[in-house]
């Protein structure tokens, strides 16, 4: 089967270790084991003594006990029973949708958003229409165009909330009406969650798996809990049927998750919610720069970010994004991610949780000024 190159993913394999400013990175500001023992009051020997003496088999096939407890308490309606484990958000949409989709369905998904989104349903042979974000619509859906492209047909339609690049929250209500647009065509929905409950105030959306039955819901301990070197993620269904195909389809690429990393996932889900106030006081603070320095700049707009750790910037300048991020990070340093990636046109998106330092992001945001000084 062929797919399109995975745009955003190429450019960080690219030039992430080519940067002296990662602008681009887009998990809050990494733990590292030490930290996460402090934060956490865990006795850190002991802890490591338990694991240590364990054989390291697969472990849990389907998920160890206190990882899928963990996983289940982010929701109101889910059980252990609903999750499976995947490799990273990635691996769980990856998952998802090949399980899902067959050559000549039909899949709505929504632009700019994760490009997996759109790309592997076409990979599987489906007919991909496209409901394009509207910047004066702060990128949310317009239910009203949604249901004009869904038709009894559609098969799957695929949302991300918060989106990324955007950092576009959609509200509970929001949520509901495209239920109801799925439930009136029996069409199944499949949200990318990776960065739910990472929002700029204290009002949280629903998570739509806790709102529809024909929900699939993926995430993972990357953006939101700092801990992307785990490589864990899931992918949460409340049908039996469709999680057993997922399981299925899984023990061809991925037999468990291992038992360090949902270990460690478990000592952080049981943890959620001193994870959680961190995380939420980074991605605050370090917006409030962000914002302060799109607004001096004269060349720069943007919406600014409800939720999660991106936003898409635009730019004034007459230069393809893909060039005047290459030519930027080989004269300042500074590595964002261009927006063609996404198919926006003269825009980047720009990571701002990636240090818990307000200086250190001032000093990225500062060297892509300095890039721009040389353009004008």
């Amino acid at each position: 089967m062929q797919i399109k190159d995975f745009a955003v993913e190429q450019w960080m394999n690219e030039w992430e270790t080519k940067c002296t400013h990662n602008v681009a990175e887009t998990c809050v500001y990494s733990l590292t084991l030490d930290q996460l023992f402090e934060l956490t009051n865990t006795d850190k020997k002991a802890w490591l003594d338990s694991l240590c003496s364990r054989r390291f088999t697969y472990g849990d096939i389907e998920g160890l006990p206190g990882f899928l407890e963990g996983v289940a308490r982010l929701y109101k309606t889910v059980e252990p029973g609903h999750i499976v484990p995947t490799h990273g958000a990635t691996g769980a949409n990856s998952l998802v949708i090949s399980t899902l989709v067959e050559p000549g369905d039909y899949v709505v998904s929504v632009k700019p958003t994760y490009q997996q989104l759109y790309s592997i349903p076409e990979m599987c042979g489906a007919k991909v229409d496209i409901l394009q974000l509207d910047r004066k619509n702060g990128y949310h859906v317009d239910v009203d165009a949604l249901d004009a492209l869904v038709t009894d047909d559609t098969k799957l339609i695929c949302i991300n909330n918060p989106d990324n690049p955007t950092g576009a929250l959609l509200d509970t209500d929001t949520l509901k009406a495209i239920v109801e647009v799925a439930r009136k065509h029996d069409a199944w929905v499949l949200c990318d969650e990776v960065y739910r409950l990472l929002t700029q105030t204290d009002e949280y959306s629903e998570s739509v798996i806790d709102l529809y039955d024909k929900a699939i819901v993926t995430a993972s301990m990357s953006k939101v809990w700092s801990f992307a070197g785990l490589r864990l993620g899931w992918a949460v269904t409340k049908s039996p049927e469709l999680r057993r195909a997922l399981l299925s389809h899984r023990d061809y690429n991925l037999i468990s998750a291992g038992i360090f990393s949902e270990s460690v996932a478990e000592l952080i889900l049981g943890n959620a919610s001193v994870i959680l106030e961190r995380s939420r006081r980074i991605v605050r603070q370090n917006l409030a720069v962000l914002e302060k320095w799109v607004e001096s700049e004269p060349h720069l707009s943007f919406v600014k970010p409800e939720a999660g750790t991106t936003a898409l910037v635009y730019y004034d300048y007459d230069i393809d994004s893909r060039t005047f991020c290459i030519d930027m990070i080989k004269k300042s340093g500074a590595l964002v991610t261009p927006g063609d990636c996404f198919e926006e046109p003269k825009s980047m998106r720009v990571g701002y949780a990636y240090s818990d330092n307000t200086d250190d992001l001032q000093k990225g945001l500062d060297a892509i000024s300095a890039y721009m000084r040389a353009l004008e």
